[in-house]
This record gives C-alpha cells, sequence and structure tokens, in this order.
C-alpha cells in the first residue's frame, strides 16, 4: 500500500452472564490512575440521533442539543430506520451557528473513499468548519445482507477501511493525490472544495481490538472505545466486552500503542445505559435484568451513567482521572434529563 502526492509525499438471551467487573473507586492500585498525568481535556459531550417526523422537527432536536451545550450531534450509518446521514447532518448544520456534527460513524464500505472525502469537505466548507470525520471499517451484518453486499472477513473489512482513511486524507491535502493499495487504486486526484479545518477535520475511529485501536491511535485524533462486535450483531459476547475491566484493559493497550501521541488524543465513549434518577439501585437492577447480565456489570461499566446528576459528574470525574474518557455520546431520549450534567461539566 502506498500513497504519492505530486511534489509532495505527503474501524443468549435467556441466560444471565455473570461477568468480570469491579469498581473504578475500589481498585485504583490496578487501574491506570491518573490516566497520563498533563494530558486531561475538557469535558465534551454530543448526542447520536437519528430520526424525525420531518425537517422541522429534525431542525427543532438540533438546536435543542446545541442550546443545552452539547457540543455535537453525531449519528449512526445503517440502512435501517433512520435518516441518511450526509443530508441529515447538513441541515443539522444549518439549523445551528456552534454545533459540530458527524457520524458515529460512517462505514467504509458503503461509500467510495474519494466520494466520501469530497462529501466530508463540502460540508465542512458549508458548515464553517464544523464537521468531525467519524469512520469504521463496518460490523452490521444486516446492512450487507440487505443491500447485497459481500460481508467480507473482518480483516479484509479492515484493510479496506485502512486504506480508505488514507484516501480521506490525501483527497483532503493540497495538490494532486495518488494511491496504490490492495482495495483502491487512485489517480492524480486533486480534491476539490478544500475542507475549512486544515489539513482536515478531525477524524474519530473507534475499536475494541488490538488491530484497528493501533490504526486509530496513528491515525485519528478521537479514539472511541467500542464493544465487540464480531458476529455483525449486537449479542453476549458484546456485553461481556463493555465491562469495566474489559475497557481498561482497551485503555491500557491505547496508552501502549499510542506511546508520545497520548497527549494528542481525545477519547471518546458512547454510552448506552443513561439514567438521570435518584434511584439509582431500581435503575441499575432493571437494566441489567433487561440484558440479562448481573447489576455489577451495568453499575460498573463505563457505557453506563445512572444516578443523580451529582453522582454521574463525580464518575464522569473519576473515570476521566483513571482512564482518560472526556467526550461522551448520548441518545437521543436522554438530551433534556442529562443536560444538567452538560451544564456542570462540559468544558471544564
Amino acid at each position: 500500500m502506498s500513497a504519492r502526492r505530486d511534489s509532495q509525499v505527503t474501524g443468549r438471551t435467556g441466560t444471565k452472564l455473570t461477568l468480570n467487573v469491579g469498581s473504578l473507586a475500589a481498585r485504583p492500585g490496578s487501574l491506570l490512575s491518573p490516566f497520563v498525568p498533563g494530558t486531561t481535556r475538557p469535558f465534551r459531550f454530543g448526542v447520536q440521533a437519528s430520526r424525525a417526523v420531518d425537517a422541522r422537527a429534525w431542525a427543532d432536536q438540533a438546536r435543542q442539543a446545541e442550546e443545552l451545550g452539547y457540543d455535537i450531534l453525531t449519528m449512526p450509518d445503517h440502512f435501517n430506520d433512520q435518516l441518511a446521514p450526509i443530508p441529515a447532518l447538513m441541515a443539522a448544520a444549518d439549523a445551528t451557528s456552534r454545533l459540530r456534527i458527524g457520524a458515529l460513524v460512517f462505514d467504509n464500505d458503503y461509500r467510495h473513499p474519494v466520494v466520501l472525502a469530497k462529501e466530508l469537505a463540502t460540508m465542512d466548507l458549508l458548515s464553517s468548519g464544523r464537521v468531525e470525520i467519524g469512520v469504521g471499517a463496518g460490523w452490521m451484518i444486516s446492512d450487507y445482507e440487505a443491500a447485497g453486499m459481500p460481508y467480507d472477513r473482518p480483516g479484509v473489512r479492515v484493510d479496506r477501511f485502512e486504506e480508505g482513511v488514507a484516501i480521506i486524507k490525501g483527497a483532503m491535502a493540497d495538490g494532486p493525490f495518488s494511491f496504490s493499495g490492495e482495495h483502491y487504486t487512485i489517480t492524480n486526484y486533486d480534491g476539490k472544495p478544500l475542507p475549512v479545518q486544515r489539513p482536515h477535520p478531525p477524524i474519530l475511529i473507534g475499536g475494541c481490538g488490538k488491530r484497528v485501536l493501533k490504526i486509530a491511535v496513528r491515525e485519528a485524533d478521537i479514539v472511541g472505545v467500542n464493544g465487540s462486535l464480531p458476529a455483525g450483531v449486537i449479542g453476549p459476547d458484546t456485553l461481556g466486552t463493555m465491562t469495566l475491566d474489559a475497557v481498561t484493559e482497551r485503555i491500557g493497550w491505547i496508552r501502549q500503542f499510542a506511546g508520545d501521541r497520548i497527549g494528542d488524543i481525545e477519547l471518546n465513549i458512547r454510552t448506552f445505559f443513561v439514567s438521570v434518577t435518584e434511584d439509582r439501585a431500581s435503575v441499575v437492577s432493571s437494566m441489567a435484568s433487561m440484558i440479562s447480565v448481573d447489576d455489577s456489570m451495568v453499575e460498573e461499566s463505563p457505557f453506563s451513567l445512572i444516578g443523580s446528576v451529582s453522582s454521574i459528574t463525580e464518575d464522569l470525574i473519576r473515570r476521566r482521572e483513571q482512564l482518560g474518557f472526556s467526550y461522551m455520546v448520548v441518545g437521543p431520549n436522554d438530551i433534556e434529563t442529562f443536560a444538567p450534567v452538560v451544564a456542570a461539566l462540559a468544558g471544564t
């Protein structure tokens, strides 16, 4: 794989799972505490949205997120019941003045990377520099089956994704760009328009396994920690990779792979178990029962944000100190209820 620029070279239901978890507060000696001295980043928060009944409702949702202090509106990229991310994200940018936009994440297999690069550069120009580029290797098998696309083994999809990231970066750089890889060949492509953010908008890559996380710390500005999805669906194996111990292990890999770059990387997590409540124990128990895991898994998982505003705020500060997470994304149903946490922590 090579890239060339003229004049410059320049990602069981029915059985209760017992998972190995532990408390951040109770096990400081076994955690990365503090994460890395001198690398603390300010908190920022995003909302992951995907549906609206019409244009007005979609714009209202984006404006609400902005008004409540969220930094970014993100969207998934699937073929199920959701708005198409590129036009919807541009509409969200048009309806707001500060809110950043991005996919969490674009599937590399759904669009040629030159096409995606041009669309994202155009969006960055039209939004006055508010795009973030989330991109991954693809995982949801139902998308591939519905569209009649081959669902290649993970290694092939990751190979193709890795080339795609290089092409997106090359297409957004100055001057004609050429690339020769196993999956793509680009010849003297001069990407226009150029994005406002130079050399390109911030890139987010999320992963669970070592190979994708190695790519992420090398290529991305933002690294997301995900659950594992080897079967192309969310199942018990996924939940087993969302425990505190599993996430702590991946943070260790990120630190190891990043080396001196760790201070340049923002760490992200898309939280799935979210509830602002004064009755934490009851909500934890209910959520754990719903997904057939022990209460301790939900209570301690970094993918959980459950409790009062003050307790969630304390949990997030502790997780940033011990794991490094400063950028959290919640779902659309949490926009209003989670807003007091955003108000307390955003930018601090």
